[in-house]
């Protein structure tokens, strides 16, 4: 059996940042990653280029059944203290909308420089780490390709269940029931929507089209691009919106943000009397989702020119593009989600250390914990600064 200080389950963000605070502080430390490379999803985020961080990163930004609980840990790992280290290595950066820093060149970039500064502080990295059983004596023993290894503590940080074709799996819940932890309902998000039926078609044919719109359900709202799909709505505004829609409720979809659409209508009447309604929307909308939108919304007056059109039928279109209705039937789900909303709860763990209040070196840190960023940078953030403060002190 081998022994070290500190064992970490998961090499990917939250891992790897406590395995490197962990080894600065001179403890023995393993990283146990499942699949056959160490930052999976690191690699593919960001289009490639790694949306790091967000600079505007506050506790507002995140979902979680105690919303307090995030700020610690935030509050001590700061945006400006990653990008410290990404500017002491070198990496160049942008910044692109609303505080979203990314990678120049490659996402690579912030992998090596994580594994540079894990060889720096002498953290064992194994991968292909088939572990069959977690197991809590005098110390912890985890048990791994037949070999038994131990140590005091134990930092599970295996992600959630979002992408499970790069390896995501319920390991990590599963060690928190082991330990009698209590997990909050999980569900994927920063994920696509999805339709049936007649919208299902008609979001098909509009298939490629992208427009800045604001989408909302119930008092949440995203001003963002939004994408039409041939399984339904994607892009930023949809993603965002889908970590606070509720299954069965409509989604608002505003697609003249911060227009009245009925005022637009009568300016074009009075300007264009003899125009149809098509002719004046396709100077603000794509014309092909016009297109669509007339055979829902004013089928029956699209051939009449604006000025034989009464100024209530106007006013009720104009409304009906501020305010356009449409009911998911669900979302792409794991398979395209960011990441997983919900997971091990708050009250389990211990806001400035991650470790479990009832299991003394024991912690849960980055997307198992029911802290949830919205899209942006927020959910690299969460990471680095659990995995800091955990490793901090393990």
């Amino acid at each position: 059996m081998r022994s070290f200080d500190v064992l970490i389950i998961g090499g990917g963000a939250a891992g790897l940042m406590a395995a490197i605070e962990a080894g600065k502080r001179g403890r023995r430390v393993l990283v146990l990653e499942g699949s056959n490379k160490i930052g999976k999803k690191i690699l593919m985020s960001g289009g490639g280029r790694c949306n790091f961080t967000n600079l505007y990163c506050a506790p507002e930004n995140f979902l979680s059944a105690n919303p307090r609980f995030c700020i610690s840990a935030l509050s001590r790992y700061t945006p400006a203290d990653f990008v410290a280290l990404v500017e002491q290595h070198k990496i160049p950066w942008h910044e692109k909308t609303a505080g979203q820093l990314f990678c120049d060149r490659s996402s690579r970039d912030i992998l090596a420089m994580l594994v540079k500064e894990c060889v720096q502080a002498n953290v064992t990295i194994d991968v292909d780490c088939d572990i069959s059983s977690v197991v809590r004596g005098e110390q912890f023993i985890v048990r791994s390709n037949n070999r038994e290894f131990n140590s005091k503590s134990l930092i599970v940080a295996t992600g959630g269940l979002s992408i499970p074709k790069m390896g995501a799996s319920d390991f990590g819940y599963r060690i928190a029931r082991q330990f009698g932890l209590k997990i909050r309902d999980t569900s994927a998000a920063l994920v696509p929507f999805t339709f049936s039926g007649a919208t299902l078609e008609m979001t098909g044919r509009l298939s490629g089209i992208s427009l800045e719109a604001t989408l909302s359900a119930g008092k949440q709202s995203f001003t963002e691009d939004v994408l039409f799909t041939h399984r339904g709505l994607s892009g930023p505004a949809a993603l965002q919106l889908s970590s606070y829609w509720t299954p069965g409720s409509d989604v608002e979809i505003d697609l003249l943000p911060e227009r009245d659409a009925a005022a637009l209508l009568h300016e074009g009447k009075s300007i264009h009397p003899h125009a149809r309604i098509r002719t004046i929307l396709s100077d603000v909308l794509p014309r092909a989702l016009v297109i669509e939108l007339q055979n829902i919304l004013w089928s029956t007056v699209a051939e009449r020119p604006v000025t034989e059109i009464r100024d209530d039928e106007l006013r009720r279109i104009g409304a009906q593009l501020n305010a356009w209705q449409l009911r998911p039937s669900g979302t792409e789900g794991y398979r395209t989600a960011e990441v997983t909303l919900g997971g091990v709860d708050t009250d389990e763990l211990s806001s400035q250390t991650m470790e479990c209040k009832r299991h003394a070196g024991l912690y849960f840190v980055g997307e198992l914990v029911d802290v949830t960023g919205q899209l942006g940078g927020f959910n690299f953030q969460w990471a680095w600064a659990s995995g800091h403060a955990a490793g901090k002190v393990a």
